[in-house]
């Protein structure tokens, strides 16, 4: 994944429809949360995702702008995108539970690139444990920029 426009493909959730109650109870959550300056639900360039806009503050200079982008379908497959742009490269890594022809349903495709194939994982099962388990990655990441 190179561009940031870009977005996994919505057969990933096998005929599923888009979980707007879900995705409106995740807004509702991050919505609360100070690392987020900005909550879009189903923005017309995304209207099957939340996008959730990282506050600069938590980034050096050098990080034009951080976000995350979300979507979960109603048979609990989702893919849940982290961006960041820089002046000369981005940054991609994605959490995924969908079935592939390239990994197992719970897989990860790391930073930088987000390859495919991925590297195979394993989510936790409630969406709440979900978020937590990537923002905690994503806070580390963060956390990075600080201490090298």
């Amino acid at each position: 994944m190179s561009s940031g426009d870009e977005t996994p493909d919505l057969d990933m959730s096998d005929g599923a429809p888009v979980d707007f109650e879900r995705l409106s109870l995740i807004a509702t959550r991050l919505g609360n949360d100070a690392r987020f300056v900005r909550i879009d639900e189903s923005p017309p360039t995304a209207p099957d995702r939340l996008v959730c806009v990282f506050d600069p503050a938590l980034y050096p200079v050098s990080v034009e702008e951080a976000r995350l982008d979300i979507a979960w379908f109603q048979n609990e497959t989702f893919s849940i995108h982290y961006h960041e742009s820089h002046a000369e490269s981005e940054f991609d890594h994605r959490w995924d539970r969908h079935p592939s022809t390239h990994n197992v349903l719970d897989h990860i495709h790391p930073g930088p690139d987000a390859p495919t194939p991925g590297e195979d994982a394993h989510h936790p099962d409630d969406w709440r444990d979900v978020l937590t388990t990537v923002l905690n990655e994503i806070e580390d990441r963060q956390r990075g920029f600080w201490t090298d």
